[in-house]
Order: C-alpha cells, then sequence, then structure tokens
C-alpha cells in the first residue's frame, strides 16, 4: 500500500513509519506545519509541531529512508482547533483540543489529501490498535493501558479509522524507545510532547485572557450569595478547587467547588462536592467508529477523560444525542469535554458532552 506517514518529530511516529516501510508499504514521511510562526508555539520537549520537531522528523525520515515532507496545515488548524478552543471557553465549555486535532486535521484533512493524491491511508504512532470484521475495521484499546490513545482517537468516523494505521498498538513505550535505539534513530529518549501546543507559556487562564478580555464578575453560591469576584470565567472549570478567589469562608470549613459556569451572566457557581455528582450524561455530535446503535438500549462503558476510569453505564441514542446512564455517579464532569463508550476493549463512538444530570 502507498502510506503517508505522519511524523510530529517524537519517537513514536519515528517507529510508526519505520515499521510501516519495513512491512513493505510504499512510505512518505510528512510533517504538519500548524502554526506560520511556530515561535508562537510552545518549544522543546513539551510541544508536537516546532521547528525542532520539524528538524527531528526530518532525520528520522532519512534515517529510515523514506521521502520526507512538510505540509503547510496551519490556516486549517487555527480554523479548526484554535478559533474552537477560544469560542468553546467563551461559551462556558471545557474543550479538549486534541480531540479536535485528531479529527479535523491529522485524520480528516491529512487523510483528504492524502487519499487525492492516491495514497491508501495514513500511518501514526498513536497507541491505538484496529481490527478487521464483519462489520469493517473497528477501533479498539492498545496494549498498554498507560499509553492507550483509544480515547483521543474516537473522534474518527468509521471512514477515516479505514484509512487509518497504528503499527504501535500491541507495543509499550518503553519496547517502542528500546526499538528506536536499535534502529538508530535520535530521537529515541526525545521526551514525549504534553499539554497545550499553542500555548507558549503553558499559561492557559492567561492565553485565555489575553484573547476573550477579563472582565470582573461574581462568584456565587448555589443560593445566589457572592462568596468574591474572578476575572473570567472561562478561565474556571467545572469540579475545579483551588486558586477559586473566595473571601467568604464557610461555616463548617469545607472546600467549594466549581459547579456551573454562566457566561451570559459572566457568574461562576460554586457549591459542595455533593453537588457535583451526576449519573446521566448527553453527548452531541454523535460520531460513531463502528455499527450505530440505532437507538437501541445497550450495555457498555462510558469514558470521560483521556486517562481516566471507563464507568459501567447503559447507553442509548435518542433525537440526536448518545445518553449514557451510569450505575454509580461520578463527580466534576465539564461540558465540552467528550465522552466515549466501549464494548469491552471496542470503542463504539463518542459525542461532545452538552449537558448532565
Amino acid at each position: 500500500m502507498k502510506l503517508i506517514a505522519a511524523m510530529s518529530g517524537g519517537v513514536d511516529s519515528a517507529v510508526a513509519a519505520a515499521r510501516a516501510r519495513e512491512a513493505g508499504h510504499d512510505v512518505i514521511g510528512v510533517h504538519l506545519a500548524l502554526s506560520k510562526n511556530p515561535k508562537k508555539y510552545r518549544s522543546g520537549a513539551r510541544g508536537c509541531c516546532t521547528i525542532e520537531d520539524s528538524h527531528d522528523a526530518r532525520r528520522a525520515a532519512d534515517r529510515i529512508g523514506i521521502p520526507f515532507y512538510i505540509w503547510d496545515m496551519s490556516d486549517e488548524f487555527h480554523e479548526n482547533v484554535v478559533e474552537n478552543f477560544l469560542t468553546e471557553y467563551a461559551s462556558g465549555r471545557t474543550p479538549n483540543p486534541c480531540l479536535r486535532c485528531n479529527e479535523k486535521i491529522k485524520f480528516a484533512a491529512v487523510l483528504d489529501r492524502a487519499t487525492a493524491m492516491g495514497f491508501d491511508g495514513v500511518v501514526t504512532g498513536h497507541y491505538a490498535i484496529t481490527k478487521e470484521s464483519d462489520d469493517g475495521k473497528l477501533l479498539y484499546r492498545a496494549v498498554d493501558p498507560l499509553k492507550d490513545q483509544s480515547y483521543v482517537l474516537a473522534v474518527l468516523n468509521r471512514e477515516q479509522i479505514k484509512g487509518a494505521f497504528f503499527p504501535l498498538g500491541d507495543t509499550t513505550k518503553d519496547e517502542v524507545r528500546k526499538e528506536a535505539t536499535a534502529r538508530g534513530l535520535t530521537v529515541a529518549n526525545k521526551p514525549d510532547s504534553h499539554d497545550i501546543c499553542f500555548v507558549p507559556s503553558g499559561d492557559n487562564a492567561g492565553w485565555l485572557r489575553d484573547r476573550l478580555g477579563s472582565e470582573v464578575g461574581p462568584i456565587v453560591d448555589e443560593q445566589g450569595e457572592k462568596l468574591g469576584e474572578h476575572n473570567g470565567a472561562y478561565t474556571y472549570t467545572i469540579g475545579q478547587r483551588r486558586g477559586l478567589g473566595i473571601t467568604t469562608p464557610t461555616a463548617t470549613g469545607e472546600p467549594r467547588y466549581v459547579l456551573r459556569i454562566e457566561p451570559k451572566s459572566n457568574t461562576v457557581v460554586v457549591g459542595e462536592r455533593e453537588s457535583l455528582a451526576i449519573s446521566r450524561i448527553e453527548g452531541e455530535r454523535i460520531i460513531w467508529c463502528g455499527p450505530a446503535s440505532g437507538g437501541e438500549l445497550k450495555r457498555g462503558f462510558v469514558q470521560v477523560r483521556a486517562h481516566g476510569e471507563a464507568h459501567p453505564c447503559s447507553y442509548f441514542e435518542s433525537t440526536g444525542q448518545l445518553i449514557a446512564e451510569l450505575d454509580q455517579p461520578i463527580f466534576g464532569l465539564a461540558t465540552g469535554q467528550a465522552m466515549v463508550i466501549y464494548d469491552g476493549d471496542r470503542v463504539v463512538g463518542s459525542a461532545t458532552i452538552a449537558g448532565t444530570k
């Protein structure tokens, strides 16, 4: 097959590209330039799309022996990831930019371009597994639970999964680093990228204030009593306990948590932890990674954080929403995050959390 290897400049994508070529595929390495001015993005080991990363990716491609190109995806990234990040926070939600990047850039835009150029699919260094079945190609968890990335890949639709190849799904991170060393790849011991790549300082709240303003607003309890002030409701997230800016202590000394963010009134509502308990999750923008539920009530597991616990639930589709009824309540879930349904290790589908009860 003819495959595009998306090379971030890290060890995982380099080993994935090497494995694809070793398997006999016709492979071309591509690094995605996500900013017209990379200095505005995180540098060193903390980013995944910097000038240093592009140089690392080129050296890895040379070592593997495959052609290498840089694709300018800066406009698509800014529109679909950065602007979406700002819009979601301004609306009182807490987005996950890595999911949006996977959905809109690494697989939608790259796969569309690869297909138009006559390639069969895209190889990445994500830790996940795909398997062929009577229902087509399906997505599963990786064997390494500490590195499993099926949660952030659950935004891929069935056509995108069909064109996605994940050579590392059956391997642990330690094994990947050892393999990279044996292959002579200079990125063998390069630290993993983390945090939000387009926030250079790592100060998400400050970055948001610079772009959305810092309008002072009230912090109130569930009865509406004012307890303090904030400098931007969008810098808070559901379940947050520290750094709330409360000046009025509770009578019992119990900590308060953020319960709601009301962007129209620029208000942050806080209360006791028990008020964060939810037993029903409602998601919009459903993406099925396998056969759709068809509205039928089914049993499975729902995961609401990238490396969080998968919670037993009943789930069904209703009027365009994915509903998960939890067996046991969970606490502190923010709208804008992803809910991912699993059937054992198989990814059933995902949705963006729009409400909880």
